[in-house]
């Protein structure tokens, strides 16, 4: 009969789902440890349970938070399209809410948009402490000739429908979008979207994050994956360069998801961040 290490069972016991409620939209969160309070903060089409592995491994140091962002996981849609700074508010919120003293962050991907936006704020500078940010999101990617072809092509293929009457232009634009045309133009991550995500996507990835950088005075840890195709390492450089107190490490033989690519070391040096 197979026995469930006491360790295991000890999370399990430690770890429990609940729920926040910002400004009548609800945020399950999942708390797992013990120690220092640390929110954990998922990328764009992921979940807090991609994230507990992290929790998990960090549990004897921190009490970990690994939130649902708002349209990811357990947490419904906002029911307008949200901003960056919309995202930022409401995790300030949960701060805020929570915690007399300062917290440490761990994020990937689209939770470093927020981290960044959070970290340039005055609320961050007294509320945060350490930040780990793997993968993130942010800075104005290298473009393609492709990427740019296809980005005019689309202002062209909309241009007409702009002459027509306010009440016609949301139907046409709706039919245009639905043409295997105007699909091809776009990413995979936008085709599978709709109505208020498609919106958040769109307005989280035209918007970039460099003006923050100078004004973050953070102790920042920069987790990277060599092989990361998404945020590529050049990302996490410019980063690193724009942030006084940064450092940036490559894990190699790893890609977006670090952390999942390489579990024991990315725990390993997020351990002796932490503790250090």
């Amino acid at each position: 009969m197979y026995s469930i290490p006491f360790s295991e069972i000890l999370l399990l016991i430690m770890s429990n789902v609940q729920t926040y409620n910002y400004n009548n939209q609800p945020i399950t969160f999942e708390v797992i440890g013990e120690g220092k309070p640390l929110i954990i903060l998922h990328g764009w089409g992921s979940s807090r349970r991609v994230m507990l592995p992290i929790a998990k491994s960090l549990a004897h140091i921190r009490t970990s938070y690994v939130l649902d962002l708002p349209g990811f996981g357990d947490s419904p849609e906002p029911k307008t399209s949200w901003s960056i700074d919309n995202y930022a508010d409401a995790v300030e919120s949960f701060i805020s809410n929570n915690f007399d003293s300062k917290v440490d962050l761990l994020v990937h991907s689209f939770g470093g948009r927020i981290t960044l936006k959070l970290c340039s704020r005055q609320f961050g500078k007294e509320k945060i402490d350490k930040v780990l940010i793997t993968g993130g999101a942010g800075m104005k990617p290298k473009r393609s000739l492709k990427f740019y072809f296809k980005k005019y092509l689309a202002k062209i293929l909309k241009l007409p429908l702009l002459i027509l009457p306010k009440e016609l232009q949301a139907s046409a634009l709706s039919k245009l979008r639905q043409t295997s045309l105007w699909k091809s133009l776009g990413s995979g991550e936008y085709n599978q979207l709709s109505g208020v995500m498609r919106e958040t996507f769109v307005k989280s990835v035209t918007e970039y994050l460099e003006n923050c950088l100078p004004k973050i005075p953070h102790d920042i840890l920069l987790l990277w994956g060599r092989n990361d195709d998404a945020t590529p390492v050049y990302q996490g450089e410019r980063i690193e360069k724009g942030i006084t107190n940064s450092a940036l490490v490559i894990i190699e033989d790893s890609g977006h998801y670090a952390f999942l690519d390489k579990p024991k070391q990315f725990a390993s040096i997020s351990e002796a961040f932490f503790k250090g």
